[in-house]
């Protein structure tokens, strides 16, 4: 009689331990965030809460060129990570055989080893006297990405090519876990049936394939562009401060300058020009559409 009585009251039962979550470390996190970013004073003088909207409109002032390179360098990571995890992950999902699982395993292998560690590994590779560099400059590579403006003096590291070439790196395997989902659910029927339907194997690609793995492009760039706008490791360890992204003026806000208001400003500035993005690419692509 009991559980009778409580039936109506199990999906709410079941989703209280999730809300719960999201309520004490989503919802009173944002709500602190946005009721700091509307504080007035100083840590000496201590803040208050003053509904300082102009807050915002001084760190869009200051920090716009930061904002701007940080949306360049996560979409040109993006479009990398495209262009190299597309076709990895149609190799695995269509000639991988028996060995998918192991490809698979050594496209997430790079995961067992901490994010810093991997950004650190890039430094090492880039170093001006690295294997790589002494390589490239022996054999004249370096003059032609001079010219490129690829690198700059013969230098690698403290560019912007050094920066996207890490974060590339490190969220590729977000863009090509994805793809693999999306190309192995396909049936390969349908492939038979294009290639009979459009005479080869391009225009099967073009008409059935692709077009049916737009969910998984869809997730994989979002994987990649999102953490990636907001990463500050790769710019901190591989770039100058001509390189610096919006992440590492926020923890330079927070954490050096202890200015906190601006720095809250600054996060729900960058979430809210994120899910703008996220939303216009979401109309480009037409995903409303996409199962």
């Amino acid at each position: 009689m009991t559980i009778g009585r409580l039936r109506p009251f199990l999906p709410y039962i079941l989703l209280a331990p999730g809300l719960a979550w999201l309520t004490v470390f989503f919802v009173v996190p944002m709500y602190t965030l946005a009721r700091q970013s509307l504080n007035d004073g100083t840590l000496e003088t201590g803040f208050r809460f003053a509904w300082e909207w102009a807050n915002y409109s001084n760190v869009i002032d200051r920090y716009q060129e930061q904002f701007i390179r940080s949306f360049r360098y996560a979409g040109t990571a993006t479009v990398l990570a495209f262009i190299i995890g597309y076709p990895l992950a149609y190799a695995i999902a269509f000639r991988g055989g028996r060995m998918k699982s192991y490809l698979l395993f050594l496209v997430v292998l790079p995961f067992f080893t901490t994010y810093l560690i991997r950004t650190l590994a890039w430094q090492t590779i880039l170093s001006d006297q690295g294997d790589v560099l002494r390589t490239a400059r022996d054999l004249g590579v370096l003059d032609v990405t001079d010219a490129l403006g690829i690198s700059q003096n013969g230098r690698v590291l403290a560019t912007p090519t050094a920066v996207v070439m890490a974060i590339t790196y490190n969220f590729l395997p977000f863009m090509v876990l994805p793809c693999y989902v999306s190309l192995e659910r396909i049936d390969r029927r349908l492939i038979e049936a294009a290639n009979d339907l459009y005479g080869g194997p391009v225009r099967a690609f073009a008409r059935v394939v692709f077009p049916l793995s737009l969910p998984g492009v869809f997730a994989g760039s979002l994987l990649v562009f999102i953490p990636a706008v907001g990463d500050f490791i790769n710019a901190e360890i591989l770039g100058s401060p001509k390189t610096q992204m919006i992440g590492n003026v926020i923890q330079s806000r927070f954490l050096e300058v202890n200015d906190y208001p601006g720095a809250a400003a600054l996060s729900f500035i960058l979430m809210a020009a994120i899910l703008g993005a996220v939303l216009v690419y979401t109309r480009l692509l037409g995903t409303e559409d996409l199962a």
